[in-house]
């Protein structure tokens, strides 16, 4: 209904302009009601030809209410952007941030900080009285090398990539805007599980091609891992690392299915799916059950590709059975280059409620699970671990990479870039400003040389202001943060720094017996052969 009326407000004015006009020969009243009704017109016609503000172009007039809304105060415009999920308001001043640095706006605010600084949960980072310079065009050179010894085409990543978003779940028009800004910007687009599309490939932004359970983009007809098709699309030049999907922060151990109405042409030719026929995605991989077969995949994968970095993102469930990936690879001597946590607090309109607030582990305490296993393992030199859920400014980046992160995946800081507006349709293909919607009219509010341009703006100003952080605290580069330089208030009286809050391993801890009691019971019960762990242990 909304999108069949979506232009009715512009329509009714220029009706009523062109109605006034011969009305005003029968009595002069109506010659004044012009001086309404061609000002409104002309303004409603702007909008809809506009180009920059994606609302004002699907809803030429009627979307100027939400900017009066928001130009009359703070109070009205947290009422605007609350989160309907949870009845909490959106957190205004980082959605601010989010829009600014994406318009290449300053970022600088007034006042002073908005947050209690003595409510619990409140953190920050420790400063130096000996800052160091900051590092130069920080958005090309603050850079990590991806790719452990057996990869033979590492890659040169930035320290911010934009995180899985599958085509069919994004909008072409938001696809093609978020590579062409990765394009620009020296960055990696992360192409969900839905495999590569046209709107991938048409600027030519550095991918990060994503497995999932339904082996888009290189599955056979009865879907199942095909080397040949995979092959295919691994080799592109593009295509810069493999990232295989075990399980995702917003529905860990959860498939889905894509019903057939929704199986377009073109999603069909990415996803070498029948057009118009459901597609399912399983809950469990078919090319491998146990964590040495999932290693033999990895090894493959990378044989396949000539040579690529080959990892995978995995939200933390039992830490038994990330244990016994890790037993493999050692057993195997087959190691991934890279590990993505995935945070349990990510979202997608996918997700079942129970899931997105339920289950996964948060990504905090998943990035000191993998960071602390990998080191009591003896093992953590051999990958980049990357991290994703929920961040937005450099200070959460900073925070994570503290703990153990080398880089940092966003999704929601480059919806917010292309023009989300978080109105939380994501699912009903009825996206107001066409970020996730296969409606091409809805979608023509996204006008992609504009928003691509955001996107790289995004990147530039948070990795920029990612480095201003680094140099304030007297480091170099992000590699260097370390958890004692993280306070986090943890009560009205207690303040401590992030080696005081969690517990770190010492190096090979796990394989020589010596880690904590319960940490160790579970490495003892994990094993290569089997996910399931060994309970009798």
């Amino acid at each position: 209904m909304i999108q069949s009326i979506r232009v009715w407000l512009l329509v009714a004015v220029l009706v009523l302009a062109v109605a006034c006009i011969g009305l005003g020969f029968l009595h002069p009243f109506f010659w004044w009601l012009e001086l309404l009704f061609v000002p409104l017109a002309v303004i409603g016609i702007r909008d809809y030809f506009q180009t920059h503000h994606s609302i004002l172009r699907n809803y030429p007039l009627a979307g100027r209410l939400r900017f009066l809304l928001e130009d009359m105060g703070p109070e009205l415009h947290q009422y605007l952007v609350e989160d309907n999920t949870d009845g909490r308001p959106f957190d205004r001043d980082t959605r601010s941030l989010m829009y600014e640095r994406a318009k290449n706006v300053g970022d600088k605010k007034p006042f002073g900080t908005e947050h209690d600084v003595y409510a619990m949960g409140y953190t920050w980072m420790a400063h130096s009285i000996a800052p160091r310079p900051m590092i130069e065009d920080a958005q090309h050179n603050m850079r990590i090398t991806i790719g452990g010894s057996q990869c033979r085409a590492p890659y040169e990543s930035s320290v911010l990539n934009i995180s899985a978003m599958s085509f069919g779940a994004l909008g072409g028009a938001a696809v093609q805007a978020m590579n062409k800004g990765a394009a620009a910007g020296g960055f990696a687009h992360d192409t969900g599980e839905g495999g590569i599309s046209k709107y991938h490939r048409m600027h030519g932004g550095d991918l990060i091609w994503q497995i999932g359970t339904g082996y888009f983009g290189c599955r056979s007809a009865d879907g199942e891992f095909d080397p040949e098709l995979f092959t295919k699309n691994a080799t592109s030049d593009q295509v810069k690392m493999i990232e295989i999907k075990v399980s995702q922060g917003a529905k860990p151990g959860h498939g889905g299915i894509l019903p057939g109405a929704k199986v377009t042409e073109e999603i069909a030719e990415a996803r070498l799916v029948p057009p118009g026929q459901d597609v399912f995605s399983p809950t469990y991989h078919k090319a491998f059950s146990t964590p040495l077969e999932m290693t033999a995949f990895i090894a493959q994968l990378r044989e396949l590709s000539g040579g690529k970095p080959v990892g995978f993102k995995i939200c933390i469930g039992d830490p038994r059975e990330f244990m016994a990936i890790v037993k493999a690879m050692i057993e195997s001597d087959t190691y991934a280059d890279f590990i993505v946590v995935d945070g349990g607090e990510g979202g997608t309109g996918a997700a079942p409620l129970e899931f997105s607030d339920s289950l996964g582990m948060p990504l905090l305490e998943g990035l000191m699970l993998v960071q602390n296993v990998l080191v009591g393992a003896g093992i953590r030199d051999r990958f980049k671990i990357g991290a994703s859920g929920k961040m937005v400014s450099a200070s959460a980046i900073a925070q994570s990479m503290a703990l153990g992160a080398d880089w940092c995946n966003t999704a929601r800081g480059f919806m917010f870039a292309v023009g989300c507006i978080q109105s939380q349709r994501c699912h009903t293909n009825k996206c107001p400003v066409g970020v996730t919607t296969q409606d091409a009219k809805l979608q023509r509010a996204l006008v992609v040389p504009d928003k691509a341009e955001r996107v790289a703006n995004f990147h530039k100003n948070t990795v920029h202001a990612l480095a201003e952080m680094v140099a304030a605290m007297g480091l170099d580069h992000t590699s260097e943060l370390q958890p004692h330089q993280v306070y986090r208030r943890v009560n009205e009286n207690l303040v401590q720094t992030f080696d005081e809050m969690y517990l770190f391993f010492a190096d090979r801890a796990l394989v020589e017996g010596s880690a904590t009691e319960r940490f160790q019971h579970m490495w003892d019960q994990s094993s290569a052969q089997s996910f399931r762990p060994n309970v009798a242990v």
